[in-house]
């Protein structure tokens, strides 16, 4: 008996045994079979580049309805001029198809005007001359307001040190001239080493008298203090001829006083509250503003026109205030909510997801009858804006990547739409952050994938 139970326990034992031994196999992982990654996959994860850095990627295909390959696109990045595309898109539901350029009453013989945002007015890429015309011929006396102005003049999260060149040019409620200063540097003038102001052009005319000479071995060629309107000027021997933009800082004292020498007349200051009805002149047509916003990828259009919209949904131009109606309206069905901070990118406060982009470009795509139409909006691969050195096609073919790019240090991102040789239009959005290396390399890598997408899909 006693052998008999003996002989029992021996094969429990050794049956426990086998089973635990099978079950320690079985979640081994190095005896599972790996499913092999698709070419897609394989280029991503054999990049050196990206996986050094914070790679986020959606390819889309619209007739499907179905998401090809994804990485990340559920994380939040930082979009740079990717923002861009909120702007566009926001514009194409919300505002007709010219700007609204001014809002002003008449009360008795005086005519009163608040701008609306609208940056084409003496733009000197654009133009239009209705509302210069309508200023210079109206009766009466003018008086021009800003009360309706509720914003900061730089956006939220902009670098304060950037106030000095054209990507950061102010926000103002009535731009002119672009908010810049257009200064022209010729090779007979910065011959003339430390010559002064003499003979160095600048429009318009009322900054001629706020050029100073500047004698500081460490100072630029071009500076001015941050709330200041002077510009130091320290010449420099060259050979070259060329143009140089620099925002100015509005008040309304400067804006008046320009506007009046434009004008050929005077143009007052009043502090006067905006009323409920008010008449409009409408200026340039707003395709052309959406183009140039996109295509060399302009932050002050882009700035300008969330004040546009802000006019016409009737409030007062804050560009948070547009930002929030917006997104309430348009966007509340994006994948991912939108942490949309200003209209051009500069904000680092700005945070998008790839699925979230891709969503919206879709939406953009349902906005046009044809591709042709929706695609001249955009750069072009090989071709014009921010891509015409990138993602051309090879041996003569037609263009396949039609995207808007983003830039800021350390950040870069491009988003739109890539045509397959077998004709379908996928939509994707690539989204890198965190590199320090030569944003040249993230671009080189990317056009492998993109190119990759173009032959075999």
């Amino acid at each position: 008996m006693n052998r008999l139970l003996l002989l029992i326990s021996t094969i429990i034992l050794v049956g426990l045994a086998g089973c635990k031994s099978a079950e320690t196999i079985s979640e081994n992982p190095s005896t599972e079979k790996e499913e092999p990654l698709s070419p897609l996959a394989e280029i991503f994860a054999s990049s050196e580049v990206f996986n050094e850095i914070f790679t986020g990627f959606a390819l889309y295909d619209p007739d499907s309805d179905s998401t090809l390959y994804s990485q990340y696109a559920d994380k939040y990045f930082t979009p740079a001029s990717n923002t861009k595309l909120f702007t566009f898109y926001a514009g194409l539901k919300s505002l007709p198809d010219s700007l609204k350029g001014i809002e002003y009453v008449i009360k008795g013989d005086s005519l009163i005007f608040w701008g609306t945002g609208d940056p084409t007015f003496l733009h000197p890429d654009f133009e239009s001359e209705e509302m210069f015309n309508f200023l210079k011929n109206a009766p009466g006396n003018l008086y021009y307001s800003d009360e309706n102005f509720k914003d900061d003049q730089l956006g939220p999260g902009w670098a304060w040190g950037d106030y000095q060149y054209y990507y950061s040019t102010e926000k103002t409620p009535f731009p002119i001239y672009g908010n810049v200063v257009r200064f022209t540097m010729e090779e007979i003038e910065i011959r003339r080493v430390k010559s002064g102001s003499e003979g160095l052009a600048a429009i318009p005319d009322a900054f001629r008298n706020r050029i100073e000479s500047s004698e500081k071995e460490d100072a630029p060629i071009l500076f001015r203090d941050f709330n200041d309107n002077t510009f130091e000027y320290k010449p420099e021997t060259d050979t070259v001829t060329y143009t140089v933009d620099r925002p100015f800082h509005y008040t309304p004292e400067l804006f008046t006083e320009m506007l009046s020498d434009t004008l050929g007349r005077e143009v007052s200051y009043i502090n006067m509250k905006k009323p409920e009805l008010t008449k409009a002149i409408y200026s340039s047509p707003v395709d052309t503003v959406y183009k140039r916003m996109l295509q060399p990828s302009d932050n002050f259009l882009a700035e300008q026109l969330l004040f546009v919209m802000a006019s016409e949904q009737g409030k007062n131009l804050n560009s948070r205030a547009a930002i929030n109606e917006l997104k309430s309206e348009f966007l509340d069905d994006l994948p991912d909510e939108p942490i949309w901070r200003d209209g051009s990118g500069l904000s680092r406060y700005n945070l998008f997801t790839p699925r979230s982009i891709v969503k919206l470009l879709k939406k953009i795509d349902d906005e046009f009858e044809s591709d042709v139409e929706l695609f001249s909006y955009f750069p072009v691969g090989g071709k014009s804006g921010t891509i015409k050195s990138w993602y051309a096609a090879r041996s003569g073919g037609l263009p396949y990547v039609f995207a808007k790019t983003g830039t800021l240090s350390n950040n870069h991102c491009l988003s739109g739409y890539v045509i397959t040789k077998s004709g379908k239009k996928l939509l994707f959005s690539f989204m890198n952050n965190h590199y320090i290396s030569s944003s040249n390399e993230i671009r080189i890598e990317m056009e492998k994938v993109l190119w990759h997408i173009h032959e075999n899909f």
